[in-house]
């Protein structure tokens, strides 16, 4: 097996930020406590108390091979709110898979916390290569005031290995950003994220509530260079996007323009079988 060959690709969108509503606004999601928050930051289902099912694709750069899609469950209970996710990238050649088992619960009023379980499959076409592990990730929010929430994320920080080469690894990243929530009509988010095979990568937006159950959103990211790049600039990726709620359904659709590759359309849908309580 040429796992050398799979390292160049393994772990480049098993940990995106998922979900209409944060690609809209930058994908800048750590300190959210949204449906979402079962790939963004599991500390944020705590908050979560209704059993859900979603569905989310992006069409990356308009190019369907490059398509991610989602699904996922939530289940609350006394003591906690569960996740259950599918998150599949890629194309006949190559493909990546996730699997995440979470679980995120709320420790007085103030402070929760998340874990996940994750199930990654890897494969090239031929015998270039496949790989399948297990990692975690983890992430906790803190309510610092009614209008202030902060929240840290790691994923993969064991950097779970893809073969018996120490070289060959999954990638971490690691997330710490705030939710500002300015008025009952305007909400901000900051974000800052590091890939340790990158250079940080910084990441702003807002969201306003412009009717009842209409929202807009707009945000800014930063691409970052590989780390030891110093000769390759910052790409920059603009985003919009609008959300509407339809009584127990949640659409959310979102724009993203990178400076040089173009459009990454993305659209999410929520269905709550069950009001929070």
């Amino acid at each position: 097996m040429c796992f050398t060959t799979l390292s160049l690709f393994a772990g480049s969108d098993v940990q995106v930020p998922t979900g209409g509503r944060g690609n809209g606004m930058g994908n800048a999601s750590v300190a959210l406590s949204d449906f979402w928050a079962i790939q963004n930051n599991q500390a944020g289902l705590a908050s979560f108390q209704s059993v859900a099912a979603s569905f989310y694709y992006q069409n990356r750069f308009l190019i369907s091979e490059l398509g991610l899609k989602s699904f996922g469950f939530t289940l609350p209970t006394r003591n906690g709110t569960f996740g259950l996710s599918y998150q599949n990238f890629g194309y006949t050649q190559y493909h990546e898979t996730k699997v995440g088992l979470a679980f995120g619960k709320s420790f007085g009023e103030r402070f929760s916390a998340g874990l996940q379980i994750d199930y990654l499959a890897y494969k090239l076409t031929g015998e270039y290569g496949q790989a399948n592990l297990l990692t975690f990730e983890l992430g906790i929010q803190h309510k610092i005031s009614e209008k202030v929430v902060i929240g840290a994320h790691a994923f993969n920080p064991i950097r779970a290995k893809l073969s018996n080469d120490p070289e060959e690894r999954v990638p971490s990243v690691f997330r710490l950003g705030a939710a500002f929530n300015v008025s009952e009509e305007l909400v901000l988010v900051l974000e800052t994220e590091k890939n340790l095979d990158y250079k940080p990568n910084i990441r702003t937006g807002l969201e306003y509530k412009l009717a009842e159950k209409i929202f807009a959103r707009v945000g800014y990211e930063s691409v970052p260079a590989l780390t030891g790049s110093e000769n390759l600039s910052i790409s920059s990726q603009y985003s919009f996007g609008f959300g509407l709620c339809l009584g127990a359904l949640e659409v959310d659709f979102a724009a993203q323009i990178h400076q040089t590759l173009g459009w990454s359309p993305s659209l999410s849908m929520i269905y709550r079988f069950t009001k929070p309580d």
